[in-house]
C-alpha cells in the first residue's frame, strides 16, 4: 500500500449522495461546510431520514427517486450497506449523466470492485473507497462536519481506473480531511478483517459473554472494549457474510492467541502470562489513542 499527497479540489456543482445515513450525512456536511459542493442531493428510502438530513445540513436537496437525485450530478457517492452497493450504483449509473464517476463508502471491497469495475452503462466508471471512520451510532442525527479529519480513507484502484479519476477521489477525500491510502481490493479486505471486522466480531461475543445480572457492577472496561458492538445488526451482517474467508482466517489468529493466554492462565505459567501481556501492550502502545 502506498499514502498519497494532499492536493487542492476544485468545488464540484452537485454530488449525490445515496444513503444519507452517519456517513453519508457526514460527507455531505463536511462537503458544504468546507464549500467543496454547490449542491448536495440526498437520495434515501425514508423522508423522516432524509427530513432529519436537511435539518443537520448534511444536504441541499433530498429525493427518494434514483433518477431524480443522480439526475445532475458531477459524482455519485453510495454511502448503502455492502449487501446494497453494487445494485445501488447500478441502478444510479443508469440515470446519471454520461461519463459520472461512482463511488463508495463501504468497508468491504473485493467483491463490490469486481462486480462494478467494467460495463456501467453511458461510459460511467466505478473507483471504491473505504472512509476508516464511523462510530456506533447511527443516522444522519449523528452526522459530523469532521468525522473524517485525521483518518485513512482506503481507494482500491483496479488496471482499468483511470488515473484521473483516482486523482479526484484523492483530491475529494483529501479535503474532507483524510490521509488516502492506495490498497487493492483484496488486500483492503485482508486488512480490515483484522483492524476492524475481528474488533466487531470480538466485541460482539463479550458483550454476549457477560450476564446482565451483572451490568450495574460492570466499569468502564466492559463498556469501552464492547462499544463497537452496539452497531446496527444489519450493517454489520452482510460485513462478515461479504468478506466472510476473511474474517474468519482473523478469527484464527485471535483464537491462536487467546488460547496461548488460555494455557499461560491455567497452567500457572506467569512468565509466559507476563511476557503474553506485555506484548499486547506493546502493540496497543503502537496503535496510538
Amino acid at each position: 500500500m502506498s499514502p498519497t499527497r494532499n492536493r487542492s479540489m476544485k468545488p464540484l456543482k452537485t454530488v449525490a449522495i445515496v444513503g444519507v445515513g452517519l456517513i453519508g450525512g457526514s460527507i455531505g456536511c463536511a462537503l458544504r461546510q468546507r464549500g467543496l459542493a454547490e449542491r448536495v442531493v440526498g437520495i434515501g428510502r425514508h423522508q423522516d431520514s432524509l427530513r432529519t438530513a436537511r435539518r443537520v445540513g448534511a444536504v441541499t436537496n433530498t429525493t427518494v427517486d434514483m433518477a431524480k437525485g443522480v439526475g445532475r450530478a458531477d459524482l455519485v457517492v453510495v454511502c448503502t450497506p455492502v449487501g446494497r452497493i453494487v445494485d445501488d450504483v447500478r441502478l444510479a449509473a443508469e440515470h446519471c449523466p454520461e461519463g459520472t464517476l461512482l463511488t463508495d463508502a463501504g468497508s468491504t471491497k473485493q467483491a463490490i470492485v469486481e462486480a462494478l469495475d467494467e460495463g456501467l452503462p453511458r461510459g460511467c466508471r466505478f473507483l471504491g473507497a473505504h472512509p476508516m471512520a464511523g462510530g456506533e451510532k447511527m443516522g444522519p442525527a449523528h452526522a459530523s462536519t469532521d468525522l473524517f479529519e485525521g483518518r485513512v480513507t482506503i481507494l482500491t484502484p483496479t488496471k482499468n481506473t483511470r488515473a484521473s479519476d483516482f486523482d479526484r477521489l484523492e483530491q475529494l477525500w483529501t479535503a474532507l480531511g483524510s490521509m488516502v491510502v492506495q490498497m487493492p481490493a483484496d488486500e483492503h479486505d485482508r486488512a480490515v478483517a483484522l483492524t476492524s471486522h475481528l474488533p466487531h466480531a470480538v466485541a460482539a461475543a463479550l458483550a454476549l459473554s457477560a450476564p446482565e445480572k451483572y451490568f450495574r457492577v460492570a466499569g468502564a472496561g466492559l463498556a469501552d472494549t464492547t462499544r463497537v458492538a452496539a452497531g446496527r445488526a444489519e450493517t454489520w451482517t452482510p460485513v462478515f457474510q461479504t468478506n466472510r474467508d476473511n474474517v474468519l482466517a482473523a478469527m484464527d489468529v485471535f483464537r491462536r492467541n487467546l488460547d496461548a493466554l488460555v494455557e499461560a492462565i491455567a497452567s500457572g505459567n506467569g512468565d509466559s502470562l507476563n511476557r503474553i501481556l506485555v506484548a499486547a501492550k506493546k502493540n496497543r502502545d503502537a496503535l496510538g489513542s
